[in-house]
Parts: C-alpha cells; sequence; structure tokens
C-alpha cells in the first residue's frame, strides 16, 4: 500500500512538473525537488526502524557497533549523494551531478579504511608464519 501512495505522489508530481515547465521552468524544477524530498521523509521512519533491528542484532551477536555504525554512515553517504546528483541532474547541471559523485565516493572510502584495516589484520593473524 505504501509503495502505491509513492508512486500515487510521484506521477502526480510528474504530471504537473510536465504541465508547469513550459510557462515556469524553476517552479517545475523546486516542484520535482520537493516531491523527492517529501518522498524521503516519508520513508525515514522505515529507515529508522531496519537501523534499530541492525543495532539490536549486531549487540545480540557481540559485533562491535563502530563497525555497524561506520557501515550505516557509509550507506548514508551513498544515498545522501545519489539524491544530490539526482537533483542536480533535474537542474540540468551534469558536471557538478559528477562532482558530489565523486565526493561521496571519495568520503565512502575515507570511512571505510578502518574496516579494511581490521579485516586485513584478521587475515594477516590467520596466515601461517
Amino acid at each position: 500500500m505504501e509503495m502505491i501512495q509513492i508512486v500515487g505522489v510521484g506521477l502526480l508530481a510528474t504530471v504537473l512538473v510536465l504541465i508547469v515547465k513550459e510557462q515556469k521552468p524553476m517552479f517545475a524544477f523546486l516542484l520535482a525537488t520537493f516531491t523527492g524530498i517529501v518522498i524521503f521523509l516519508f520513508l525515514i521512519g522505515k529507515i529508522s526502524a531496519v537501523i534499530h533491528m541492525l543495532e539490536d542484532l549486531a549487540v545480540k551477536s557481540n559485533i562491535n557497533l563502530v563497525f555497524l555504525k561506520t557501515i550505516l554512515k557509509i550507506i548514508g553517504i551513498a544515498y545522501i549523494a545519489e539524491f544530490g546528483a539526482q537533483v542536480v541532474r533535474d537542474a540540468g547541471q551534469e558536471s557538478i551531478a559528477a562532482k558530489i559523485e565523486l565526493a561521496g565516493k571519495i568520503l565512502i572510502m575515507v570511512m571505510a579504511i578502518p574496516i579494511i584495516t581490521v579485516i586485513i589484520q584478521t587475515v594477516i593473524k590467520l596466515l601461517p608464519v
């Protein structure tokens, strides 16, 4: 049912954007951006539930929460960078969108360093001397 609501909002916004675009392109862009934000806000509750479930699983399985939080931050960076790049693409700025995506990838790489370090240390411990 929720997906039907999201698609309905998206379709309605698309029709409105197409109608408004001919007369007021700036309003059409703002409407498209606002629609994306509304859909994201609609999903925050679901995202929060998933995060709490993953934290509970990590605690029950004695996984260091630092790693889980880092992975969740990485996923958040990926989603935010993608959303930002799509909004900028909608405005016709492909070059800036590419820079946003590059920045997201670099930030993800930086945040992944502690996890990669632990994986490499674990592999080295497993290797025979």
